[in-house]
């Protein structure tokens, strides 16, 4: 048979109501706090320091940073009317994944399901390096101090202490960098190799592996208490920052032209990940086709209009060259002396970095779900705790693939990773959009997403934008990782594949 066979849109619904195991208990609040949660995180948190004042190798946005969202804005935006309308027709678990596979056929769906682990699980390893950042942040505000060589990982320890033995006064460098240095000189040794990991990293993880297999409601209570706590925070950052907002901080405006607001939004989409994230949770909606599109478009929407307002602000409050850091909400809030707003915003990128953990390592498991089920992975990864209604098994496989790289991995190059899979596959979503629109017009369709073709043809186009803008290192990255994949599908899939043996997915 082809390697492009195809579902059926008709028997991707059959099967998401009769043959689901998971419990429907989310509605679209839940799901909207679910999107936000995802959303609104470590990228808000940490890159944003990057895309504002760059690196040594690529220029940064500076104040014009609010274009380089608006850019990301366009591109995530078109991305999600397309995911709408795919989440709301086929409400089954499996995302792009799913929907790859009722347009382009299982080939490009195999393909994609195999990026979204970028996405997915590679994307937790940023967030999970990132949030153990911040916590360590946290501790030492309470006079806790985790030994350094515990809370980072190898390669950036090399780096600090390549910048500290450069500079001719080290205490004028961030904390963070003096104490990543350190590191080096204080780590156990066995055989001569210091032993340095990330210890925090792991351990959120582990944690959030627990509450996953638990279940769908208790973590999607988890993840709510997170999002509440997290908006309070922000909207502290805001009110009190907005009132030492200096105009003058924002001339020159675009210090580094179109090429540093370009490289600004290749970086910041980093922020933007995970409103996809809800429409893999459609076998868990009492009633996806109303519920999927009011969730992935309202959590859009409401990050959006923060993310405008923190960059207005942050850039507006201190010189956006010195926001080169991996905490610059907590420094700008330094720089105009407000330490316990400070202390409270570190306590909030925490909680905002444990629910984005929490969404994205609920999303991975179900689409491993949806692989195991068409008989593309073995039939082990599609098995449901009979008492959590849970995917137990993919969910602590992926708990322990994003646990052990934590633990040594460097944050720059898992923050490219996921960016480059992400817009892959909000560009195969796209274009599902236009073949499915062209094969079967008179489909019902609960949300249309409007102007097709042009939407989704934008979101092709600025999604291809973004990519470019990202370092060839990552482009070899993913070409390798897309290359390890279809070794897979060749040696396993093709010859298990159930749609190519006419074999009904197994009942849970």
């Amino acid at each position: 048979m082809s390697l492009f066979r195809r579902k059926s849109v008709d028997l991707l619904i059959q099967e998401a109501t009769q043959r689901s195991g998971l419990k429907r208990v989310l509605g679209p609040l839940e799901l909207t706090l679910l999107g936000i949660g995802a959303i609104v995180g470590a990228g808000i948190f940490s890159s944003v320091g990057s895309a504002i004042a760059g690196d040594a190798v690529r220029p940064g946005a500076g104040p014009a940073l609010v274009l380089s969202l608006l850019i990301t804005t366009v591109a995530s935006g078109l991305a999600a009317l397309c995911y709408a309308e795919f989440a709301a027709m086929i409400p089954a678990s499996g995302s792009a994944y799913t929907y790859a596979y009722a347009t382009m056929g299982e080939l490009v769906a195999w393909i994609i399901g195999w990026d979204l682990i970028i996405e997915y699980a590679i994307g937790n390893v940023a967030v999970a390096i990132s949030w153990a950042g911040y916590f360590d942040t946290l501790l030492r505000g309470f006079g806790i101090h985790v030994p350094a060589w515990l809370v980072v990982d190898y390669r950036s320890a090399h780096q600090f202490a390549a910048l500290v033995a450069a500079t001719a006064d080290p205490s004028s460098l961030a904390f963070a960098i003096r104490q990543g240095a350190e590191a080096l000189t204080t780590a156990p040794h066995v055989f001569g190799v210091p032993i340095i990991f990330n210890l925090p990293a792991v351990l959120i993880v582990v944690a959030i592996t627990v509450v996953l297999v638990i279940g769908i409601k208790e973590s999607a209570w988890v993840n709510n208490v997170s999002v509440v706590l997290k908006m309070v925070v922000v909207l502290v950052f805001l009110a009190v920052g907005s009132v030492y907002v200096k105009p003058e901080n924002w001339t020159p405006f675009a210090p580094n032209g179109l090429d540093g607001i370009a490289t600004g939004a290749a970086l910041i989409f980093f922020a933007y990940i995970g409103f996809d994230a809800v429409s893999t949770a459609a076998e868990e909606t009492k009633n996806p086709q109303r519920d999927l599109p009011i969730g992935i478009i309202a959590s859009l929407i409401i990050c959006t209009v923060l993310y405008v307002a923190i960059a207005l602000v942050l850039t507006g409050i201190m010189p956006w060259q010195q926001l080169g850091v991996p905490d610059p909400l907590a420094v700008a809030l330094q720089f105009i002396h407000a330490d316990w707003f400070a202390g409270l915003v570190a306590f909030g990128a925490v909680m905002s970095m444990t629910s984005v953990l929490l969404v994205f390592q609920l999303g991975q498991p179900r689409i491993f779900f949806s692989m195991a089920r068409d008989g593309l992975l073995p039939p082990w990864a599609a098995k449901v705790h009979p008492r959590f209604k849970t995917p137990h098994v993919t969910t602590i496989l992926t708990g322990v693939f994003v646990a052990v790289p934590s633990a040594f991995a460097n944050i720059n190059e898992m923050v490219n990773l996921t960016n480059i899979g992400t817009l892959f596959a909000f560009i195969l979503v796209a274009l599902g959009i236009l073949i499915l629109r062209y094969r079967e017009p008179g489909r019902v369709r609960p949300f249309r997403t409007p102007f097709v073709p042009l939407v989704p043809l934008g979101a092709i186009v600025f999604c291809l934008y973004l990519m470019f803008h990202l370092p060839w290192t990552t482009w070899a990255l993913f070409t390798g990782w897309l290359i390890f994949g279809l070794a897979i599908y060749f040696l396993y899939s093709v010859r298990h594949s159930r749609l190519r043996n006419a074999a009904p997915a197994p009942v849970e």
